[in-house]
C-alpha cells in the first residue's frame, strides 16, 4: 500500500486546504460567522448551562457588542484572508453556537445573504444532530445543487454514558439518525469528536472513530478536551477530580484514528486552540503547532498515513 495520490499534498493525511485546492483549483478559506444563535442546551429547551466543557461566551465578536451583519463579517474576513493568506474563494462558516436552531425562514435569509457575497462558493454550518429536522435538511439539499455545502455535526463521543456525563443533551442514536437523513442529499457531512473526555479509555475513543469510519461522512474534526476556567469541567479539574490526557496519549490516539479513517475523509482539524484568557489545562495543549508537529512526526516514525488500516474495497 502507498499513500493516496489524489490528495496532491506532502502530508500523511487529507487536510482541508488540499481538499479545497483539489475541489476549486485555488486557495479557499472558511470565513467564521456569528449570526447570533444560541443552543437548546442553554436556553432551556433541553437544559441550561450547556456541555460541561463549554464556556458559553460564544464568539469574541459577540462579546465586543452588537454583532455586525453577515455581510459585514464576510467582507471583513475577506480582507484578512486575502491579505494574509492569499485566499481567492471563501466558504461562509456559520460557526458560533447551534446554527440551525431557528425557524427555516430565518435560516434561509441568513444563508442567502452569505451566498450572495462575491467569491463565496458555499456554506459550512455547525450544528447539533438534534437540530436538523427534515425541512432544514431540505433547505441544505437545495443549496447543495449548485453550491458547496457542509453540515458539521457535534458528536464528541459515540458512547451514551459519556454524552450523559458531559451534559450533551442527545444520545448517539440521535446522531446516527441525523447522518442517515442527511446522507444522499449532496450535503457533505463533517463530524466533531473530542479526545480525552472524562472516563473514556483509549478503546472507547477508538470505537468512536471506528463507527465514524463506517458511516457516509466526508469530514472530521478531532478536538483536544480543554479545561477552561468558569466551566463545570474546569471546576472538576481545579478540584483534582479529573485527569487530562497527556500529549503522548493524544498524539498516538490521533494517529491510530487517522489510520482507520477512509482516505477520502477530509481532516478539518487535529487539535484545539484559542481560549488563552481562560485556559487551564492540559498545559501542553496551548501550543497548537507543537501538537500538529508531534502528530506529523509520529506518522513519519510509523511510516503510516490516513487510511492505512482501512484500505479501499477491491
Amino acid at each position: 500500500m502507498q499513500k493516496p495520490q489524489f490528495w496532491n499534498n506532502t502530508k500523511r493525511y487529507y487536510d482541508l486546504k488540499s481538499f479545497f485546492v483539489n475541489r476549486f483549483g485555488c486557495t479557499v478559506y472558511k470565513l467564521q460567522i456569528d449570526a447570533g444563535f444560541t443552543c437548546p442546551n442553554r436556553d432551556g429547551r433541553l437544559g441550561y448551562g450547556g456541555c460541561i466543557y463549554c464556556d458559553g461566551r460564544f464568539s469574541r465578536l459577540r462579546r465586543q457588542g452588537s454583532l455586525p451583519s453577515v455581510t459585514e463579517q464576510i467582507e471583513n474576513g475577506k480582507v484578512f484572508y486575502r491579505g494574509k493568506r492569499g485566499a481567492q474563494k471563501f466558504i461562509a462558516y456559520f460557526q458560533t453556537a447551534t446554527n440551525t436552531y431557528a425557524p427555516v425562514d430565518r435560516l434561509k435569509a441568513l444563508y442567502d445573504e452569505a451566498l450572495a457575497q462575491d467569491d463565496v462558493v458555499g456554506l459550512s454550518v455547525g450544528t447539533r444532530p438534534d437540530c436538523v429536522p427534515d425541512p432544514v435538511l431540505d433547505l441544505f439539499e437545495g443549496y447543495a445543487r449548485d453550491r458547496h455545502v457542509w453540515l458539521e455535526y457535534g458528536l464528541q463521543s459515540i458512547h451514551d454514558r459519556t454524552l450523559a456525563l458531559i451534559n450533551r443533551g442527545h444520545d448517539s442514536g440521535t446522531f446516527l439518525d441525523a447522518v442517515k437523513r442527511t446522507a444522499g442529499r449532496g450535503i457533505n457531512i463533517c463530524v466533531h469528536i473530542i479526545l480525552g473526555l472524562p472516563g473514556e479509555t483509549k478503546t472507547e475513543m477508538m470505537r468512536t472513530a471506528q463507527v465514524l469510519a463506517s458511516l457516509p461522512i466526508q469530514g472530521i474534526k478531532i478536538h483536544l478536551l480543554l479545561a477552561l476556567s468558569g466551566t463545570p469541567l474546569g471546576d472538576l479539574y481545579e478540584k483534582g477530580d479529573i485527569r487530562m490526557i497527556s500529549q503522548e496519549e493524544y498524539v498516538t490516539t490521533v494517529c491510530d484514528i487517522l489510520e482507520v479513517l477512509p482516505a477520502g475523509v477530509v481532516i478539518q482539524r487535529l487539535t484545539a486552540d484559542g481560549y488563552r484568557d481562560i485556559y487551564l489545562a492540559p498545559p501542553w495543549g496551548i501550543n497548537k503547532m507543537a501538537v500538529l508537529n508531534a502528530i506529523d512526526d509520529e506518522l513519519e516514525q510509523r511510516d503510516s498515513w490516513q487510511g492505512k488500516c482501512n484500505p479501499p474495497a477491491a
